[in-house]
């Protein structure tokens, strides 16, 4: 009989950028809370879970928050070459490729990791639908990372760049204040807990944006951004005052996107969707899908199923 015997267990937590989305690529404070949801990394002998005698290799599978498996490969160690038994399709290449690259890349921070004569069964498994844009690769990056015993941050930003705020937010368990200051990240804890949470929803768009894609049209589009930081910055200081009201929060949110619309050339996410929505909407992370940020009340889930968004989540099924 064979027995399941975990060597480790890592969990990470989802992200959600509320304020300076783009702007934390240049120096600007955001605010950014983990989220309830995540994804776990286990890894297992292989000879615990197959009879097989192989040595040196990976056998990695990936389920969704339905137990089904969406990923499978195989990896020869200790370099990483990719093996896998059935024709993979273009994606499943693609995915393949970039797992490849974490690997070798966390190895060469750690030479000591996954070294010859090793053989095990990886498992990992979100508990959020895939196309919710919460962090699937940060989490990932972030369980590699801990598995391997080195820095998560350098290992995000060898392999995806970006602001690493979502790594920040896969480590953290309470919202944070994020920014980058001479490239390195500031952690802040900060409190952040609106007396109007129970006004709070998240709305999902029914589309998932690459937010590397959205970085480069950004960095394409933007020249002189030191006032838009500033001006964002001090957002993200407002949004902590802890005797912030509902009113205030939506005129916060709402010069947000203002901002950001004008920095982007793109009209905020409420005057393309939502004009006769009678409460504030700011867009979260990359602009034109994902999650957006909404005030409202016990009307707003109805409001927005009537136009084909169903998955609305409120404050505290969201965020830790």
């Amino acid at each position: 009989m064979l027995i399941n015997k975990i060597v480790s267990k890592y969990y990470s937590n989802g992200k959600l950028l509320i304020t300076a989305e783009y702007l934390v690529l240049d120096g600007a404070e955001a605010l950014a809370l983990p989220t309830k949801y995540g994804q776990s990394l286990e890894i297992l002998p292989l000879k615990t879970i197959s009879k097989t005698t192989n040595n040196n290799r990976l056998l990695w599978k990936s389920l969704d928050e339905k137990d089904n498996y969406w990923f499978q490969c195989e990896f020869k160690l200790p370099d990483f070459t990719i093996k896998c038994e059935r024709l993979m399709s273009k994606k499943e290449q693609e995915i393949a490729q970039k797992l490849q690259e974490i690997l070798i890349e966390a190895k060469q921070l750690n030479p000591g990791f996954l070294t010859e004569n090793e053989s095990f069964y990886i498992k990992t498994k979100t508990n959020f639908p895939l196309n919710w844009g919460l962090g699937t690769s940060s989490t990932l990056i972030n369980n590699i990372a801990q598995w391997a015993k080195v820095d998560a941050f350098k290992l995000q930003f060898k392999v995806f760049g970006g602001s690493a705020y979502d790594i920040a937010c896969a480590q953290n368990n309470s919202p944070i204040t994020y920014k980058l200051e001479d490239k390195k990240p500031v952690i802040n804890p900060v409190f952040f807990n609106p007396i109007f949470k129970k006004n709070l929803f998240f709305v999902y768009l029914n589309t998932k944006k690459n937010s590397r894609n959205a970085i480069k049209t950004y960095q394409k589009n933007t020249k002189n951004k030191e006032i838009q930081i500033k001006k964002i910055t001090e957002i993200t200081k407002k949004l902590l005052n802890k005797g912030l009201k509902l009113d205030e929060f939506e005129l916060i949110i709402t010069e947000h996107e203002q901002i950001l619309s004008l920095i982007l050339n793109q009209k905020p996410i409420k005057e393309i969707l939502f004009t006769d929505y009678f409460g504030a909407i700011k867009s979260l992370g990359a602009w034109g899908g994902d999650f957006v940020l909404v005030t409202g009340n016990k009307a707003t889930p109805a409001y927005f199923k009537e136009k084909g968004y169903a998955t609305i989540l409120t404050y505290e099924q969201m965020i830790k």
